[in-house]
């Protein structure tokens, strides 16, 4: 157990900030779903900005890494544009 009013406050910050992070990387991952599932190109091209937009948050908050954002992103520009 910790033994500083600082480090009790650490242990309840930590933990809701987990679940905040938890929450919006799980958001993404099913905006992401949702985007795959879709197949008019029409519908694909009105979603993607706001999937592009989540996976920057991600990243510009240390939740992802930039390099997975770049990845998915790719990978759902090149489907977006072959429906």
């Amino acid at each position: 157990m910790a033994n500083h009013k600082s480090a009790l406050k650490r242990i309840r910050r930590n933990e809701s900030v987990r679940l905040r992070n938890k929450l919006q990387h799980k958001a993404t991952r099913n905006a992401i779903k949702k985007l795959k599932d879709l197949k008019t190109k029409k519908a694909a091209a009105k979603l993607f900005p706001t999937v592009v937009s989540m996976l920057d948050k991600l990243v510009k908050n240390n939740i992802i890494h930039s390099n997975k954002s770049a990845n998915l992103k790719s990978k759902l520009s090149k489907h977006v544009a072959a429906l």
